[in-house]
């Protein structure tokens, strides 16, 4: 024990049981006990301050995997639900293994290299998000209180000094599409294959969708009477509010013989009972075309080729067909409407010169619409 006076008053502090600490290490501590009161400091109460830092630091000392789902929880409501679940897919996939688990204090270059150095060069675009990802984590982890210093998964200035850029080592692949002169020769023969497979192949290509959202086509969103199809917002792949499909003539016609078989709540139902149409389905039908080089994804390719090659419809009525959000801010601000009437004359005319191989060459010119929303 250390005995000193504080205030004129007898102080006792012990210094460890002597099974535990050895006379000479005793020695020390009450040297440098000795040495503390020369500052003027009570050793007991230097101690104790210590012990409750330490004890705080304990309760904010969180890990990287927890910053993840809070972060992640945070966001969800900004978020549809698989924007949601690739976030938590990912981290669970790269990050989670290899310092999940750790204090998000701990998290440093070494660690962050660790998880994305493996697949940058192999799954570039994916090494990307999960670079992103982690980025965003750690930064809401600072604000928080939870690390400090620099984000060590920053790219500018950081990382693009230790990785290559993704241009340089991303090899790009573009979906097979079809040529757009070509595409009425291939509906004809598409028509003349039986099944559900070559009917939610046709209505992808009609309809200029993507393959997920077209297969996926549920019942309630379809409105027969304003032959309307609303894809939800949780079901688009990038927008984050839900997307309005015009149906044409033929497009509402495979819809009306889809509801003579309706089973379940989906358009094009799967061989599972409550399952859709799985996307290999599409594939095999044009394999047993003779067309395995496409992919149901590349007609959209094919449409957007012709609406800027073959008709008079500004840019911005086919990237809204398709879906594509707007990059520029102020063009997004000013843009209110989805310029749906617009799109209801595009898909009508893409309908006719998807049926009519012989119009390839033709021109189809914009009518300005009864109203424009």
């Amino acid at each position: 024990m250390f005995r000193f006076k504080e205030a004129g008053r007898l102080r006792v502090m012990g210094l460890g049981a002597v099974h535990t600490v050895a006379l000479a290490e005793a020695r020390d501590k009450a040297r440098e006990c000795r040495k503390a009161r020369l500052d003027g400091i009570d050793p007991i109460a230097a101690r104790r301050a210590l012990r409750q830092a330490a004890r705080i630091e304990a309760t904010k000392s969180v890990t990287f995997d927890e910053c993840a789902r809070t972060y992640i929880e945070a966001h969800r409501s900004g978020w549809n639900a698989k924007h949601a679940a690739q976030w938590a897919a990912t981290l669970a996939t790269y990050v989670e293994p290899v310092f999940g688990a750790l204090p998000v204090d701990a998290v440093d270059l070494t660690l962050v290299m660790k998880a994305i150095e493996p697949i940058w060069t192999i799954k570039t675009e994916t090494a990307g998000r999960v670079r992103g990802r982690v980025e965003a984590i750690l930064d809401w982890a600072t604000t928080r209180g939870y690390r400090q210093g620099e984000n060590p998964a920053r790219w500018r200035g950081h990382l693009e000094n230790l990785l290559p850029k993704k241009s340089k080592v991303r090899r790009v692949e573009h979906h097979a599409a079809l040529a757009y002169p070509e595409i009425g020769g291939f509906v004809a023969e598409l028509r003349q294959q039986e099944g559900v497979a070559a009917r939610a192949l046709e209505f992808t290509i009609l309809t200029a969708a993507r393959t997920g959202e077209a297969i996926g086509a549920r019942w309630s969103e379809i409105n027969l009477a304003d032959r309307l199809w609303t894809v939800p917002a949780a079901r688009m792949k990038k927008a984050d509010k839900e997307h309005r499909v015009p149906l044409s003539d033929r497009a509402l016609a495979i819809v009306d013989a889809m509801a003579e078989i309706r089973s379940g709540d989906f358009v094009f139902p799967g061989g599972k009972k409550g399952r859709p149409l799985s996307n290999m389905a599409l594939l095999m039908t044009m394999r047993r075309m003779g067309r395995g080089d496409l992919t149901a994804h590349g007609f959209r390719s094919t449409f957007r080729d012709w609406a800027a090659e073959r008709t008079n419809f500004p840019s911005e009525v086919a990237e809204m067909a398709l879906a594509h959000t707007v990059s520029d801010k102020v063009e997004a601000a000013y843009r209110r409407g989805d310029l749906f009437q617009k799109r209801r004359q595009l898909a009508e005319a893409w309908s006719r010169y998807c049926a009519a191989p012989a119009s390839a060459g033709q021109v189809v010119p914009i009518r300005a619409p009864a109203k424009v929303d």
